[in-house]
């Protein structure tokens, strides 16, 4: 069963929260540097837990990382990381917390030589997921074989987010840009 068609056999409170996220935003471009990072952070998060429960929190992740503004976190101190630490609206984890804090440094730097991340992600583009996973652990913390694909799945650069008799399938392919499409 796919992502696609198990939303269909979810309770309804499950239901509404999933296909929200299926129907408007997984697998689709971005073209934000900070909604780039904040499904980073998403994805590193969730390593470990379900996505639901990243779904269910990301309003009060947004909140606790400033809205995911990349210069703010990046700037984070001691004392926001036990902001973030005590934060019980988030994942506390200490590893989560200081990898969001440091890949928000890297992509300030990856925005210097590249000027966006995103023009970073497009300048990489096509690698195969193994090459993603290599380039990733290189340049990022916290990013395993999983969280890079489900990462680059979720905007579009790997596929597998959704199958191709889904309708929002079809949306995404209209949604890409040419040089995504390779």
């Amino acid at each position: 069963m796919s992502y696609c068609t198990a939303i269909d056999s979810m309770p309804e409170n499950r239901k509404i929260l999933h296909k929200s996220y299926h129907d408007k935003l997984y697998g689709f471009p971005i073209h934000d540097d900070n909604e780039l990072f904040c499904r980073l952070v998403l994805e590193i998060n969730q390593a470990g837990l379900s996505w639901e429960t990243i779904l269910k929190k990301e309003l009060t992740f947004r909140k606790a990382y400033h809205n995911f503004n990349i210069k703010k976190v990046a700037s984070y101190g001691d004392a926001d990381r036990e902001r973030l630490l005590n934060d019980a609206g988030i994942i506390r984890n200490k590893l989560k917390v200081n990898a969001a804090i440091e890949n928000a440094k890297t992509i300030l730097l990856l925005q210097k030589e590249y000027g966006s991340f995103e023009k970073w992600l497009e300048h990489h583009h096509p690698k195969t997921q193994p090459e993603w996973v290599k380039l990733f652990k290189k340049t990022f913390r916290f990013t395993g074989g999983e969280i890079v694909n489900e990462f680059l799945m979720s905007i579009g650069y790997l596929p597998g987010a959704h199958s191709s008799d889904c309708n929002t399938y079809k949306e995404i392919v209209k949604a890409k840009p040419m040089w995504l499409k390779r």
